[in-house]
């Protein structure tokens, strides 16, 4: 990763806090990410969320690549006792979130409008004027304007239920590999309307909405409608500010359970996750950047994915790492008609080759290939489980001594190559994860955390217990393993390692 903070000067202060969300397993991904991208310290993580500091300008932080969302942290402590506590007092300490330390909220909105400001100075964004059905600032002033706080106060309790549903609905599909077409997800005008309305709002006339997600003990007892309510009426209070819950300036948002209470504020409307650059996604562009980075891809690679799809692993990793011979192949017209579209549209037709072959039969030279990385296809439309040791066996073929293969594999999948054999390899024979979080390699670190605590780089988790089983085969050598989130369903990320041969 080439990638440089920004300059001094461009971005927040230093020590502005930030935090992502990530799908669950590909924390230790973003970990790395945002300390070589952002040179961010205070690197830190809780199941599917990782916390650090940087000074990185805001088009710095549009390029992480292994992030859901991006947000300005507020505010994280540890869980709230609700055990024999009546629900008046859990009530009374949610408030405190926003009243014990409103200075900060106010410093944290600044940082936010200054990140979006100076986005705008840098940045010549598409203008959506002509666009009719937009709300214009002044319009939405004027009917701010006639609200009451009672009013707003009753819009609150009347409409959060329906919020939070939309909200969880966003959280699900973030998990989900999205259909989404490049169309539907106007990122760079979204931005410059709030852009605008920063510009044009006074910090007390900033309109919110609380987005809340509660689980574990203190969603037993409380809602999350409930504790919307309670912060969206504190923030009223406290600042003045004027709840929107259609087209807010500001969303805030919260998670709370057992493990920890997180507030925090996004800092862009459309997730990081959502390429601009993919026209239609096949698999999560998260999932296939992390793929990419788990090969480390050199200058001059030939890099070979034979069950390409709709280009997706290949498309983030040419953006990434543009110095590389990419060819895709497939055996469908469709897929390969997708991914050349996506290609034309990303741009990157000159410099991703597409073949129609099968997997079975690649028409290359023994030991011809540095590195292959593949989402292996799998649910009721694909029955591969019986090809997949010869799928290997060809691979194997064409990767030369010393390259690399990355396999997205279903759990089927997965067991069917480890059943072979009984032995298994530490997740890291090189030990390079020592800074990073052990379990989300194969369990939910939710799962295993027995106390409230952050888990900060240098801690790292050591649990060897929770390592996935790699066996090898073959020449292939396993290095690394990942349990990942692909929504409803997990898979394991899998990396091997073509040995040298030990000669005659």
């Amino acid at each position: 990763m080439s990638a440089a903070p920004g300059e001094p000067g461009l971005g927040p202060p230093v020590g502005a806090r930030f935090f992502c969300t990530a799908g669950r397993g590909l924390e230790p991904f973003l970990m790395r990410e945002v300390q070589a991208r952002l040179a961010a310290t205070q690197v830190e993580y809780i199941s599917g969320k990782v916390f650090f500091s940087t000074s990185s300008d805001l088009n710095m932080l549009k390029k992480l690549k292994s992030a859901e969302r991006l947000f300005l942290l507020i505010k994280k402590q540890l869980p709230f006792t609700v055990s024999s506590v009546s629900k008046g007092k859990i009530f009374s300490e949610i408030q405190r979130l926003i009243n014990d330390d409103p200075g900060n909220w106010l410093n944290v909105i600044s940082i936010w409008k200054n990140l979006l400001e100076l986005n705008t100075e840098n940045e010549k964004l598409p203008q959506r004027d002509t666009n009719p059905l937009k709300r214009k600032v002044g319009e939405n002033e004027t009917l701010v304007a006639k609200k009451s706080k009672t009013e707003q106060t009753r819009k609150i309790e009347e409409n959060m239920e329906c919020q939070v549903g939309k909200q969880r609905e966003e959280e699900t599909l973030e998990q989900r590999e999205p259909v989404a077409t490049r169309e539907e997800l106007p990122e760079a005008a979204s931005e410059n309307d709030v852009e605008k309305a920063v510009e044009t709002h006074p910090q007390g006339q900033l309109t919110f909405r609380v987005s809340c997600r509660c689980s574990g003990t203190i969603g037993k007892a409380v809602t999350a409608q409930e504790v919307g309510r309670v912060i969206g009426i504190a923030l009223m209070r406290q600042f003045g500010w004027k709840a929107d819950l259609r087209d807010p300036n500001l969303e805030v948002f919260i998670h709370l359970n057992d493990i920890y209470s997180v507030v925090g504020i996004p800092v862009l409307r459309v997730p990081l996750a959502s390429r601009a650059y993919i026209k239609t996604a096949g698999l999560r562009s998260t999932i296939a950047w992390a793929m990419a980075s788990l090969a480390e891809i050199k200058a001059g690679a030939f890099v070979l994915d034979p069950m390409c799809g709709l280009g997706t692993i290949l498309l983030e990793a040419a953006k990434e790492w543009p110095d590389v011979f990419y060819v895709g192949a497939d055996v469908s017209d469709s897929q390969l008609l997708g991914a050349c579209d996506n290609l034309k549209a990303a741009g990157l037709e000159d410099r991703i080759e597409l073949l129609q072959l099968s997997v079975l039969e690649l028409p290359l030279p023994s030991e011809s290939v540095d590195i292959i990385i593949s989402d292996i296809p799998f649910g009721k439309k694909f029955k591969l489980a019986k090809d997949i040791e010869r799928i290997l066996q060809e691979m194997e073929r064409v990767l030369h001594a010393g390259g690399t293969i990355v396999l997205l594999l279903s759990e089927n999948h997965y067991l069917c190559l480890n059943d072979r054999e009984e032995s298994s390899l530490p997740v890291n024979s090189k030990g390079s994860h020592t800074d990073e979080p052990g379990p989300e390699k194969c369990s939910n670190p939710e799962e295993n955390i027995d106390i409230p605590e952050t888990v900060s780089s240098s801690q790292g988790a050591s649990n060897q217990e929770y390592f996935c089983k790699m066996s090898p085969f073959g020449s292939l050598v396993p290095e690394d393993c990942y349990k990942v989130s692909l929504g409803k369903t997990e898979a394991f990320m899998c990396k091997y390692r073509k040995a040298h041969s030990s000669g005659p």
